[in-house]
């Protein structure tokens, strides 16, 4: 239905891993013609917004996280002609399409980076971090890159490393060179004026580096452990204050434009008042920030309430909060928080969906989708070499049927990394009136009808170790995060009503009365009664 504010608040964004969404034409690899064949799947699913991974050109060493053209399409996806379709097909079912901006870093065959390579007085040098040896040879600092390998790589031509966060093939962008800024500032234009809704910002706390190209401090046991497994405290190599003005630039560009495009930052931030500084302090910044506290909190009452409440005191007033528990980096939700529990992923789900602010659900969440156990032979991620896991886990086709190739490519082709198994699928859930999929249908109808998801204030109603009950506006979520039955009073919070239970012993509009008992992992959304 149509909404009276911007497009993306208290919205339901679905990211889209494009070439394992739907294959259009056979080839085993998705694509932009694919995602508008499932449009209407897309809108009666309930989302707002489609967040598209890298869709631009790339040699795919990381899989378009290493653009070499930030004016096209990937061939693999289809032209420029069908992401304009995709754009205007989409907007008439009121679905935003949101692209993949990566501004770190580009891909080594970019022509900026081509140039730059051809020797030290060529004109796109300074686009890029370069620096000599130390006294002593080597690299510059101790900076790591993703993997855990030195994130410097020695041009011999020239006797001078270049800086890259992720793989060699992409060498990190000097944004201190204003030149850069105004790339991207054409960059925005170039996507906004054909009627892109937004951009997620990869690495959008990475951008800036220490000028002094000071060592990282070693991480500590202070140091959240997503910190502490890079071994390193990451102070100088990102997370640097000049990065805050890229964004109040960007949001001044965005503002401009009627569509109200987003401005959603990968902000892998675990301080939550830095965190809420994504957003603007003084001046606005980001619309919207991923919050990797949450994602990276286990489905546990106390550690959800806790992530919650730090967040929502840090955020600027009206600031619009992001829950989501998946992404094609850290895995699959129903895996990592559920062990692939349908009732556990239903939990999540209702949670997800209850807390006020926008929601991302990544491909097939909605079906409680699992992690792959891809074979290493077929694995294809380099990011994830010599590691016991890879991210092509939670990369592999969509599952739509049940049938050979789940209704992902045809029959014969052969899917870019293989499915798992297909008794989960879109088709045998859509008929299921008990599958994950039809309750997240209840919650995306509360939430389109402004029931749930509203920017109101969270006021927690009991937290212990099992349950975790809190109201927003009107409706109260009681979520029993445990595998055992419980019962607990509701003082103060009786003469309520179910508006959806994730298990059939609370129908909906059933009364509840002063003590509410739950099955494992039931959650319900409570309202008065009318």
């Amino acid at each position: 239905m149509p909404r009276n504010q911007p497009w993306w608040r208290n919205a339901i964004i679905y990211q889209i891993y494009v070439r394992s969404f739907r294959d259009s034409n056979g080839d085993g690899t998705g694509d932009l013609a694919g995602i508008c064949e499932k449009l209407d799947y897309l809108q009666w699913l309930g989302v707002d917004g489609l967040w598209l991974s890298p869709t631009m050109p790339s040699p795919n060493a990381d899989w378009g996280y290493d653009v070499s053209d930030y004016y096209g399409v990937h061939p693999d996806y289809g032209a420029l002609a069908d992401m304009d379709r995709l754009v205007v097909e989409a907007a008439q079912r009121d679905i935003g399409i949101m692209l993949d901006l990566v501004p770190n870093h580009t891909s080594s065959a970019h022509p900026w980076f081509v140039d730059a390579r051809s020797g030290r007085g060529s004109a796109h040098r300074d686009y890029y971090v370069w620096a000599g040896p130390k006294a002593a040879g080597g690299p510059p600092n101790n900076w790591i890159c993703a993997t855990g390998a030195p994130a410097w790589t020695l041009d011999a031509e020239s006797d001078q490393y270049y800086l890259h966060n992720f793989l060699p093939a992409q060498p990190d962008l000097n944004w201190w060179d204003e030149r850069v800024h105004e790339e991207f500032h054409e960059i925005l234009r170039f996507w906004f004026d054909r009627g892109v809704a937004g951009f997620r910002i990869d690495v959008a706390h990475g951008l800036y580096k220490d000028s002094l190209l000071q060592d990282d401090p070693p991480a500590g046991p202070g140091d959240h452990p997503a910190i502490q497994r890079g071994k390193l405290r990451p102070v100088y190599s990102s997370h640097r204050p000049e990065v805050h003005d890229v964004y109040r630039r960007w949001r001044q560009i965005a503002d401009t434009y009627e569509q109200g495009p987003a401005l959603l930052g990968e902000t892998w931030e675990f301080d939550y008042q830095r965190f809420g500084d994504y957003y603007g302090r003084e001046e606005p910044e980001l619309h919207m920030g991923f919050n990797f506290g949450f994602v990276e909190a286990g489905l546990t009452a106390p550690e959800l309430a806790d992530v919650v409440e730090k967040t929502l005191a840090a955020l600027p007033a009206g600031a619009m909060p992001v829950w989501t528990g998946s992404n094609h980096d850290v895995g699959r939700f129903p895996t990592r928080w559920c062990g692939n529990d349908p009732r556990a992923v239903k939990a999540a789900l209702a949670v997800l969906s209850t807390l006020p602010g926008t929601v991302v659900l990544y491909y097939g969440d909605e079906l409680g989708m699992a992690d792959v156990d891809v074979p290493p032979a077929l694995r294809l991620d380099d990011m994830s070499a010599g590691k016991p896991y890879g991210r092509d886990a939670c990369r592999t086709p969509m599952l739509w049927s049940a049938g050979t190739n789940a209704g992902f490519t045809t029959p014969s082709a052969r899917p870019w990394l293989p499915l798992g198994g297909t008794a989960t699928n879109v088709e045998d859930e859509r008929a299921d009136p008990g599958s994950v999929l039809n309750l997240w249908r209840a919650l995306a109808a509360l939430r389109q009808a402004g029931r749930i998801g509203r920017l109101d204030k969270l006021e927690q109603v009991l937290l212990d170790e099992q349950v975790w009950a809190y109201r927003v506006g009107e409706v109260t979520t009681v979520a029993n995060l445990s595998d055992q039955a419980v019962t607990r009073p509701l003082t103060g919070h009786e003469h309520l009503s179910v508006l959806v239970s994730t298990a059939a012993l609370a129908p909906s509009g059933a009364a509840v009365g002063a003590e509410l008992s739950l099955g494992p992992w039931e959650t319900v959304v409570l309202a008065a009664q009318p």
